[in-house]
């Protein structure tokens, strides 16, 4: 229909194009931030809204105590072992000099170190023994250790069980509330669909055409963005079954449309050759006929033939001659393109052939 519009007309409707899709770029924005809030109605669950707690408390605080009875306990056996190394270290080196003494006294024979023998082995026994000593310390701290990692394990055992437990409950109230926001998209987008496709039917050449259009627009993007990324899967038969449906209800539609339109074009392929030319509109006429088909059955006619004036498929007058100048032109045409005489001044529509 372009090629029949005045130049300024053409650029006011894309001009009113543009208003059209600013206008629906503001209303998805709107309804982008209204669909990213609606989860926000509600709560947040965490698993401590379904874990058994008068049994959990007292096993999560049995962990936190081990924990750190363990991380005590570790850093008292790195000291002990450090004491541990010097008493090993200390009974080496008497065990050492003792030993040259032995072999010195063996060498001599002098009985009167009896006493300093005596003394030495003393001294010897009392390193072996504060080396015993902390020994025994570094292995209670290690049995320290060991108690505390087992308790925590047979405490994060059983925890993890109420956990388990807590876990299918929340993934389950997840799915209740992805089915209640689900829910609330439906609620938001279907009555903006409805009252999309009532725009459609009844608005969409109105005057304020572009808002109509605007508003289908985001009525579209709500439904096909905002919502159907939605759907609940359950293994796809949801989605699967709701396409199906959209399907089946486009298809009707355009059967049914399909149908009334050739039913249309039989009734007024049936009609006289001046009313049907009557009830085509003028722009719709001239832009049929620049796309090289009929205006009143638009099937495909040569309208680059000169001896053509009427379409071979239904019968329209598609050119006449100027009752002023005897110019031929075409049958729609309001004005003579030769002389300018109006078309109605004239004899106007060209007869059917004998």
């Amino acid at each position: 229909m372009s090629k029949s519009l005045r130049l300024s007309e053409k650029w006011f409707r894309r001009g009113l194009w543009l208003v059209a899709l600013v206008f629906a770029s503001f209303l998805i924005g709107l309804g982008s931030t209204v669909v990213g809030d609606l989860p926000q109605v509600e709560r947040v669950r965490g698993i401590d809204d379904f874990i058994d707690l008068p049994a959990a408390e007292p096993l999560r605080d049995t962990i936190k105590a081990s924990e750190a009875a363990e991380l005590q306990a570790s850093r008292d056996l790195d000291q002990i072992r450090l004491q541990l190394n010097a008493a090993q270290q200390a009974s080496a080196n008497a065990r050492e000099t003792f030993g040259n003494w032995i072999a010195t006294r063996r060498a001599t024979a002098q009985p009167d170190q009896d006493t300093e023998l005596i003394a030495r082995t003393k001294a010897l026994d009392a390193f072996k023994q504060k080396e015993d000593a902390v020994q025994r310390q570094v292995n209670a701290q290690q049995k320290i250790m060991l108690d505390a990692r087992q308790a925590e394990q047979r405490a994060r055992t059983t925890l993890a069980e109420l956990e388990r437990d807590a876990q299918v409950k929340l993934d389950a109230e997840y799915r209740r509330i992805e089915l209640r926001v689900f829910a609330y998209r439906l609620a938001l987008t279907l009555p903006l669909l409805a009252v999309a496709g009532w725009l459609f039917a009844k608005k969409r050449k109105s005057t304020y055409w572009p808002f109509v259009w605007g508003f289908i627009f985001f009525a579209l993007f709500a439904f096909f963005v905002e919502l159907v990324p939605y759907l609940p899967s359950y293994g796809g038969y949801v989605r699967y079954v709701v396409g199906i449906l959209l399907t089946v209800l486009v298809g009707r539609y355009a059967i049914v449309a399909l149908n009334a339109y050739l039913a249309r074009q039989k009734l007024a392929e049936q009609q006289p050759d001046q009313v049907r030319r009557e009830e085509l509109s003028y722009d719709v006429a001239l832009a049929r006929l620049g796309k090289g088909v009929c205006p009143g059955c638009e099937r495909p006619v040569d309208l680059k033939n000169g001896e053509i004036d009427f379409c071979p498929h239904c019968g329209i007058g598609l050119f006449d001659h100027c009752g002023q100048c005897e110019s031929r032109k075409s049958a729609f045409s309001k004005f003579c393109h030769a002389c300018g005489t109006s078309a109605h001044a004239g004899a106007g529509g060209g007869t059917a052939p004998a």
